[in-house]
């Protein structure tokens, strides 16, 4: 049965990597879904809020609220910016009781991608014969309690093998805000994560959270591991044959 869905674009796949939305609509067309992007969505205040700039964060989530008002779903193809709508957006308005309410409503009404395709039945038809490892992003393992999702989602992707990560829950060192305060131990942490693709012998590593993935994509390239690395709605839509994140790009 058709549903109207949100899609909760992101800064990220709006300002880099754009064919991450498009994978997004086609997935949630599959469900027999009409897919709407609201002009008016803006980012979702986490840079604001992991800063400790609440004030910003709040005037920011005032205008997400405002713009997902009336939609019964709202899909973000992203753990992080997810998990800024659902878990903090409440934690910031609580001393405030009619935005609390506003922001409860939009938390109870938005998923993460992988978790609203398992949840609604969603089929992949997409083929990838190739060895793949999955990167759980820390809001999305941590935050959401996303980890089963996205493997059920790969394991019926025609001809591909999933293979896991050592070390799988530990962070890659994005961290938004941390990698830019921290660049020495962020630097250490994804070099970390990279040796871990590697070793998985994987051919393309794939996450649900762009950051992460541009994050491990830079750090793969530099090391000239020839590992491939896609998010996650890209592989599931069959959306492979443009270049992977950081192909191409300068190292």
């Amino acid at each position: 049965m058709a549903r109207r869905v949100a899609l909760f674009v992101t800064c990220l796949v709006d300002l880099f990597r754009p064919s991450v939305g498009f994978a997004a609509v086609r997935l949630l067309e599959g469900l027999g879904a009409e897919v709407v992007v609201p002009p008016a969505q803006v980012c979702c205040g986490q840079p604001a809020f992991n800063s400790g700039d609440f004030e910003t964060a709040r005037q920011i989530a005032r205008q997400v609220i405002a713009a997902f008002d009336g939609f019964v779903h709202v899909v973000v193809p992203s753990g992080s910016c997810a998990g800024m709508l659902i878990k903090h957006y409440p934690e910031l308005f609580e001393a405030d009781p009619e935005w609390l309410a506003k922001a409860e409503t939009l938390a109870g009404r938005t998923r993460e991608l992988s978790a609203f395709l398992v949840e609604h039945g969603g089929e992949i038809s997409a083929s990838y014969p190739c060895r793949v490892a999955m990167h759980d992003s820390c809001s999305a393992r941590r935050e959401l309690g996303i980890h089963a999702a996205p493997r059920s989602l790969l394991d019926h992707v025609d001809g591909l093998g999933r293979v896991e990560l050592k070390e799988a829950e530990t962070c890659c060192g994005f961290g938004g805000t941390f990698c830019v305060k921290y660049p020495d131990i962020s630097a250490r942490m994804v070099g970390d994560k990279a040796a871990a693709v590697i070793a998985s012998g994987a051919d393309t590593l794939v996450s649900g959270d762009l950051g992460c993935l541009m994050n491990i994509a830079g750090r793969l390239k530099r090391l000239e591991s020839g590992v491939r690395v896609y998010h996650l709605a890209e592989v599931l839509a069959g959306m492979t044959d443009a270049p992977g994140i950081g192909e191409g790009e300068p190292t």
